[in-house]
């Protein structure tokens, strides 16, 4: 995934205030939980339960779902591969931007393409961030079987062109940070786990 091109003419400005010392001061640590895999696995249930397990705690944190970002920021993008990694591209930079503020960044993404996953973790590895890659591992026939919104209906009657795992590729993780089956394990189990992580990343941060 190559990097958009920028303006000779801009130029990188410093904050005046360290992040260790803003973190300090509101007694925030921040991280991105990016959760991929097929539509249909339970990614945004799962981030839902992660959601209230992290804030049950006392750990302030923002859930960036792909279908709520495609009403506003990622409303002029389709579903095309050039869209799709443009998607990604502009949610990684907003969950850095989240993370680097203070916030638990929790973000269900089916982000298919593994280049784009890869780049989301370089920006948070350049800035210093933690970034924890999630496969949410359901057989494509589960998530076709649930279909909760009708989506794989359409692709196989050729309704919906382009969709993943129909007519476009989905590329697993090759080395997640951690696996969720999520056909086998309750969103709330899979919570538990990910906060774990998120205790043990916010702890090292802070």
């Amino acid at each position: 995934m190559s990097e958009p091109p920028r303006s000779p003419d801009v130029v990188w400005h410093e904050e005046g205030v360290p992040r260790a010392e803003r973190w300090a001061t509101s007694g925030l640590t921040g991280a991105t939980v990016w959760l991929t895999g097929l539509s249909g696995s339970g990614k945004s249930t799962a981030a839902s339960a992660l959601t209230r397990v992290l804030v049950s705690r006392g750990v302030a944190t923002y859930t960036l779902d792909g279908d709520n970002l495609r009403h506003g920021l990622n409303g002029d993008l389709g579903f095309s591969a050039a869209d799709r990694t443009e998607n990604v591209r502009r949610v990684a930079e907003v969950a850095r931007l989240f993370a680097d503020a203070g916030i638990v960044a929790v973000v269900p993404l089916i982000s298919p393409y593994r280049a784009g996953r890869e780049h989301a973790r370089r920006l948070h590895d350049a800035a210093g961030l933690p970034f924890l890659e999630v496969f949410v591992d359901v057989p494509l026939e589960v998530c076709e079987a649930r279909d909760p919104k009708g989506l794989y209906a359409k692709a196989r009657a050729g309704d919906l062109p382009g969709f993943t795992g129909i007519d476009d590729p989905y590329e697993p993780p090759e080395h997640p940070d951690l696996v969720v089956a999520a056909d086998r394990e309750t969103p709330e189990a899979a919570a538990e786990r990910i906060a774990a992580w998120v205790g043990s990343a916010v702890s090292a941060g802070g």
